[in-house]
């Protein structure tokens, strides 16, 4: 049997079970899988990008709902300016040619995060897709870019604090789902399964709020080598795990 007939078989398997509705992925990994090979960092990014676009694939073979991927945190700007500057580029083009095939999937683009600080070209591009893209129906994906979980709750909790002050909400009436509704995430159910790539074993202020009762997986494959099958298997992992929301 060969790779492709053994990765088709794990696909049929897994979607004979249900599967997540909403998987979230931390893309770590790039830069240790270009400094291993002798290569600059950008090379890690660039095969980042390829395998960001092969897991979206894989995501719609699935029959996933949202797929999240932490793209780029509010951290990521300490980074070397080179690197940065680079990474920039990278995004620019990268998220227009993303658009074809968007639009050929019925699949949407939202982002997660704040735009300041985000270079206008990157910006309009990616305002670009999520426009162009606003009316598909089949899976969203959401691009965390100038991210920061710590981020999110604030400005959810300022929009709180401003209905307070505007008289349309009780401090004492602020309810989980009140929360939850002025997240970024609004309208999206939280993450049944959460992945991080490169074995770090670490959160990274990702989705802070959402991931309360997420299964978690972490897996030492760096995210450029992160390919379908590995998120099959991933999801494959999740549905032999009980969810019991802290209930016996």
């Amino acid at each position: 049997m060969t790779a492709s007939d053994r990765e088709a078989a794990l696909l049929e398997a897994v979607r004979a079970q249900p599967v997540p509705e909403h998987v979230a992925i931390i893309m770590d990994g790039n830069g240790r899988w270009a400094t291993g090979r002798g290569l600059p960092r950008i090379a890690g990014h660039r095969e980042g990008v390829k395998a960001a676009r092969g897991i979206v694939r894989a995501a719609d073979a699935l029959g996933l709902r949202f797929l999240t991927l932490y793209a780029f945190s509010t951290e990521n700007w300490s980074r070397p300016l080179d690197e940065v500057s680079m990474l920039m580029n990278l995004l620019e083009r990268s998220v227009h040619a993303e658009l074809p095939e968007f639009m050929a999937r019925n699949a949407r683009l939202r982002v997660l995060g704040q735009t300041r600080r985000v270079p206008l070209g990157v910006r309009r591009g990616i305002d670009h897709v999520v426009h162009e893209t606003r009316n598909n129906t089949g899976l969203t994906v959401l691009m965390a870019f100038n991210y920061g979980g710590r981020d999110e709750l604030l400005d959810a909790f300022r929009a709180l604090a401003r209905q307070v002050q505007a008289g349309e909400l009780k401090p004492e009436d602020i309810t989980e789902k009140d929360v939850s509704g002025a997240l970024y995430t609004a309208d999206v159910p939280d993450p049944d399964l959460l992945i991080r790539t490169s074995g770090e074993m670490r959160i990274s202020n990702f989705l802070l709020w959402q991931i309360a009762y997420t299964e978690l997986l972490v897996t030492p494959v760096l995210w450029p080598d992160f390919g379908a099958s590995d998120l099959y298997q991933a999801v494959a992992e999740f549905q032999k795990r009980t969810r019991r929301f802290g209930r016996v």
